[in-house]
C-alpha cells in the first residue's frame, strides 16, 4: 500500500528554518549532556514569570475569566494601553484603534497579512532579525534588504533606501534599538525616512520591543 507525501504550500516550502531555534536547540542538547553552557540564541530571560504576575492569572481563572474575549481585546487592556501611550510618549488613541495580539511577533504577523498584496515590496535594513524576511514572504510580499553602514553606527541611511525602492514598495520595517546591533536610529534619519514615506505613500512598520531597553535618558 502507498503512502501518499504531503506536500507543504510553495509560500512556507520558501521560508528557511530558524537558525535561532537550531542554536537553541544545539546549546539545550550541549548542556542535557553536561557541557557548560552558556546560551545566547533566544531572547528569553534566566529568572521565571514574577510571582506577582503568576498569581493575577491564576486569580483570573478562579474569577471565572475563561471564556472567549473580544477579538480586538478585553477594553480594560486596551485602555490601558491608551493610557501607556499617552504617559510614555503623549500619544492620543482611543481603545478602538488598539489591537491586542499574543506577541510582537504575531502582531507584526497580522500586519503583513492584512496589508500586503502578492509581490508587494518591503524595505527591512539588515542586520535584521531573522524572523523579518519570513513573515513578508507568507504574506505573498518580497523583503527587499537594505544594508545599513557599521561605520555610521549602523544608522538608517535615506538615500541608500531610496536607491532601493522601487515602485512597488509598500511599506519599510523599522526596529529601532535595532536586534541584533543595538543602534538606534538617529531622529535626523527617522525624520528624512518620515517624509519619503509620506511623499510615496508607504507604510512604515515599527518593532518597539526594545524601546526601553537603553541607557539614554528620555524617550525615543
Amino acid at each position: 500500500m502507498s503512502q501518499e507525501i504531503i506536500t507543504l504550500a510553495e509560500r512556507v516550502l520558501q521560508v528557511p528554518p530558524s537558525p535561532t531555534l537550531a542554536i537553541n536547540a544545539k546549546a539545550k542538547a550541549l548542556k542535557a549532556a553536561g557541557e557548560d553552557i552558556l546560551n545566547f540564541s533566544v531572547g528569553e530571560p534566566d529568572f521565571d514569570t514574577p510571582k506577582h504576575v503568576c498569581e493575577a492569572g491564576k486569580k483570573a481563572i478562579d474569577d471565572g475569566h475563561t471564556r472567549y474575549t473580544a477579538v480586538p481585546g478585553i477594553p480594560e487592556l486596551r485602555e490601558a494601553i491608551c493610557m501607556r501611550f499617552k504617559e510614555d510618549h503623549d500619544w492620543e488613541y482611543t481603545p478602538d484603534e488598539i489591537q491586542v495580539c499574543c506577541g510582537g511577533k504575531h502582531g507584526l504577523y497580522n500586519i503583513f497579512q492584512a496589508m500586503l498584496n502578492p509581490g508587494d515590496e518591503v524595505l527591512i535594513p539588515a542586520p535584521y532579525w531573522v524572523s523579518y524576511p519570513p513573515m513578508v514572504q507568507l504574506a505573498g510580499g518580497v523583503p527587499v534588504i537594505v544594508p545599513l553602514d557599521e561605520s555610521m553606527d549602523f544608522d538608517l541611511n535615506p538615500e541608500t533606501l531610496a536607491a532601493k525602492a522601487t515602485d512597488k514598495t509598500r511599506a519599510i520595517f523599522l526596529n529601532s534599538p535595532s536586534n541584533p546591533t543595538g543602534s538606534i536610529f538617529s531622529t535626523t534619519a527617522l525624520k528624512a525616512v518620515a517624509k519619503m514615506a509620506l511623499e510615496r505613500g508607504w507604510l512604515i512598520v515599527t518593532d518597539d520591543i526594545y524601546e526601553t531597553v537603553t541607557y539614554m535618558d528620555g524617550k525615543l
